[in-house]
């Protein structure tokens, strides 16, 4: 069994090729981190294999691609993405086109064409990872809360999809944890305002689901009990508890990816 992880240089996505590898898979790891990628690859053994990739590139995106096909790669796990903090009008638009090109498109484009390559197959297993923003509305972060809502969506309509078509054995799942205890968040200044679960307790936990076969994966008992008590607020609501929430952590304007 292979692999795809984007975003495997750190954090979740580096959390899941090691639990991955532990389980005796085959990785595929992409990033932006060379030198990062190359201590992968001694850590997991010769028969893991690196692809550098700016996944805000289109074609760097088709690139990754074109390097997997005939490699019988079996899950994709979509996990390269970056947040902006700040007032929408204020970010550059530049810095936001691009987290549009890699949290959206880059996911977009891979989730298409392993989806076709997995239906001939009959099988196969996508990760699409996401983020309990996925299900709200962000002041102070609203293009990533947007693109983690468009990930949501995405996967959903594509696991009804194969349901009504009957590919049982392609499993998709999308991972949408709380605060992780990550770079992610370090690089950004920001600080939470609950304890943050680890990127290794996501990682289990997300491929747990997957295997499992189910749709959502949300780590932790409080950020599931909140996604579900959104359901039942006003979107004005909840859009002015999110602005207090991410003004009270901001410790300082910036952007981090992972």
């Amino acid at each position: 069994m292979k692999a795809l992880i984007t975003g495997a240089t750190s954090g979740i996505g580096r959390c899941i090729a090691r639990e991955l590898h532990r389980k005796g898979w085959k990785l595929i790891l992409s990033g932006r981190n060379e030198e990062e990628l190359a201590a992968l690859k001694k850590e997991f053994g010769e028969s893991t294999e690196t692809f550098r990739a700016e996944l805000s590139d289109r074609e760097q995106v088709m690139e990754l691609y074109r390097f997997c096909s005939g490699k019988n790669v079996d899950m994709l796990v979509n996990n390269a993405g970056f947040g902006i903090f700040g007032r929408f009008d204020e970010i550059p638009l530049e810095d936001e086109l691009r987290l549009i090109d890699v949290d959206i498109t880059a996911v977009h484009i891979l989730m298409k064409l392993f989806l076709r390559d997995f239906k001939k197959r009959r099988r196969g297993y996508i990760l699409n990872v996401a983020s309990s923003a996925g299900f709200l509305t962000g002041p102070l972060l609203a293009s990533y809360y947007a693109a983690k809502n468009y990930v949501v969506r995405l996967t959903f309509a594509a696991a009804e999809e194969l349901r009504r078509d009957g590919f049982r054995d392609i499993k998709v799942t999308v991972l949408c944890p709380g605060p992780v205890d990550t770079n992610f968040n370090r690089r950004a200044g920001v600080e939470f305002s609950v304890k943050p679960v680890t990127p290794e307790y996501v990682a289990d936990y997300a491929l747990r689901k997957l295997f499992a076969g189910k749709l959502i994966a949300i780590p932790g008992l409080m950020v599931r009990a909140g996604v579900f008590a959104s359901r039942f607020l006003p979107h004005k609501l909840l859009s002015a508890v999110t602005y207090e929430i991410q003004k009270s952590k901001l410790k300082n304007s910036g952007n981090s990816r992972r």
